[in-house]
Order: structure tokens, then sequence, then C-alpha cells
């Protein structure tokens, strides 16, 4: 019950991290370079689809040039891999 609990505080939280890139509140740098308990376990392609502009050709080519999966969580992200989305967030 407990992880049920967890879980769904988890699923909010994402819901409204989500909900403040869109609507500008959060920079999508910020959550790449230090992310939060609960995007740690989100897919980056998720997370690049709530930031304005980003649909998911961009998404997807940013990721490909990245060399980074769709699959790829938040968290799960190398040193090199976070370091070239962020410098693509930078230019």
């Amino acid at each position: 019950m407990d992880a049920l609990n967890r879980a769904n505080q988890i699923r909010v939280r994402r819901a409204q991290l989500k909900r403040d890139l869109k609507a500008g509140r959060v920079r999508i740098h910020d959550v790449i370079a230090e992310p939060p308990e609960e995007v740690l376990t989100a897919k980056v392609y998720d997370v690049l689809m709530a930031v304005p502009r980003l649909g998911r050709v961009k998404s997807t080519r940013l990721l490909t040039q990245c060399r980074i999966s769709q699959s790829k969580t938040v968290g799960g992200l190398s040193d090199r891999q976070r370091g070239e989305l962020l410098e693509l967030f930078r230019s």
C-alpha cells in the first residue's frame, strides 16, 4: 500500500512538473541538470515533449543527435549524454 501511495505521489508531482514546463515556470535545462526525484524514472523523450515548441520530430531529432534512446530515463543518462543535451539547450 505504501508503494502505491508513493507511486501516485510521484505521478502527481511529475504531471505538475510537466505543466510547469509547458507554462514556462520551469526550464528544461534545470530539470536535466538537476533532476528532481519524481523525474528520475521518467523517459527523457516524455519530458522533452512537455517543453513548448518541442514536438515529436524535434524531440526525436535532439535525442538522435545526442545518441540517446527514446526509452532512456532522465536518471539513467550518462554524464556525456546529459552534457550534450544541456549544451543543445544552451544554444
